[in-house]
């Protein structure tokens, strides 16, 4: 009899808009997590997203030091992604193809997902070890009627935060009783950054692009900004102040100076009109992007569904309830499931029993033929 295999012990990376947060794994058991935020003023103290691996790094090494755990001791690194050329859902091995599109941003999108694959494959390459990611913000499954603008050759992105968001509407059908690939949900991932899609039947065929100035601002982005006031703006801002805006500086920092909730909410709680102002508009742009989805899905919705960071604040899911409850029901999933779905995935992998994929350095669309 062949002895039992040996026990993985598996890093999960998930740098966010305004955290790192790492959990380590032996196989399926959860050995522990760990998250630091980080407040807007220090990340904008670098220049770029790629600019912060050496601090995330180290944040990481430390965290770790901090649990007796020795970078060595881990068989297997994996990552949250996205920058790369837009990509297939599943696991996917980071390749040097697949890290270097993703330090040059080849799809786009400077959101910091981008560093998981970069760390990743940073730690994967000093020890010997491999790495993988799983469902980045850049896999593309749109419809085409949510690919178009109203300029010739520019399209709207696949972008979102597409790993929490497969893992609570999978979560959510098997919890029903049912398979997520037959189910239609809009879920909404509520946290520094917010995405609202459209979920039809397992693939994510619309909704905003949340790092890109669409949907509804966030305490680290813009949301939706009239075209011609954002050109009135850069009147009088550079085209890299604006760009900061999309993803790092605008949102909360831009009318507080702070990216953190607690801090703001706190001040609502406190009368302050215009926290109050500021924190219910947010709320109202979330459920009109609810709307938006709900007819995406022609009013055939099983659930809306909300995960994320900020739902630990119970006015904006009564917020969502009050405007958005009719459409269907609404399930509250507290913080997310990336942690675990990113090792899980990754583990059933490397036993077999899914498919590892690999980068292709080709976008998933490349163009309408009849536009050519």
């Amino acid at each position: 009899m062949e002895g039992a295999a040996k026990a993985l012990k598996i890093l999960v990376i998930n740098p966010g808009s305004t955290s790192t947060k790492i959990s380590l794994f032996e196989n399926e058991k959860p050995l522990f997590e760990k998250s630091i935020f980080h407040d807007a003023p220090v990340l904008l103290s670098y220049p770029n997203v790629n600019d912060q691996i050496p601090f995330r790094y180290q944040v990481i090494v430390d965290m770790l030091r901090g649990y007796g755990v020795a970078p060595e001791d881990i068989d297997v690194f994996v990552g949250r992604g996205g920058s790369a050329c837009t990509q297939l859902s599943g696991v996917t091995e980071i390749d040097e193809k697949l890290y270097g599109d993703t330090v040059k941003g080849v799809g786009g999108s400077e959101h910091p997902a981008k560093l998981g694959v970069m760390l990743a494959w940073e730690f994967g390459r000093r020890y010997g070890r491999g790495a993988y990611t799983l469902n980045p913000t850049n896999v593309d499954e749109l419809c085409d009627y949510a690919r178009l603008t109203g300029i010739r050759g520019v399209y709207r992105a696949a972008q979102s935060h597409v790993l929490n968001q497969k893992a609570t509407a999978d979560a959510h059908a098997r919890k029903m009783g049912r398979r997520y690939e037959d189910c239609n949900f809009i879920v909404c991932h509520i946290d520094g950054g917010i995405t609202v899609n459209a979920h039809d039947h397992g693939r994510m065929v619309d909704g905003n692009v949340g790092a890109g100035g669409d949907g509804s601002y966030t305490p680290t982005r813009i949301g939706s900004v009239p075209v011609l006031a954002l050109l009135d703006y850069l009147e009088s801002h550079s085209l890299e102040e604006a760009r900061l805006m999309c993803s790092r500086a605008g949102g909360f920092v831009s009318f507080f100076g702070t990216a953190d909730s607690d801090a703001i909410h706190k001040r609502l709680e406190e009368g302050d009109e215009a926290a109050r102002l500021v924190w219910n508009t947010m709320i109202y742009q979330i459920c009109k992007q609810v709307g938006a989805m709900s007819a995406v899905l022609r009013g055939q919705v099983d659930g809306i569904l909300l995960t994320g960071g900020l739902v630990r604040f119970s006015d904006i899911v009564e917020g969502v309830r009050e405007r958005c409850g009719w459409i269907a029901p609404i399930t509250v999933y507290p913080g997310e499931m990336e942690q675990e779905a990113l090792a899980i995935s990754v583990l059933r992998a490397l036993r077999g029993e899914a498919p590892i994929l690999r980068y292709t350095g080709k976008p998933v669309w490349q163009g309408f033929d009849a536009l050519k």
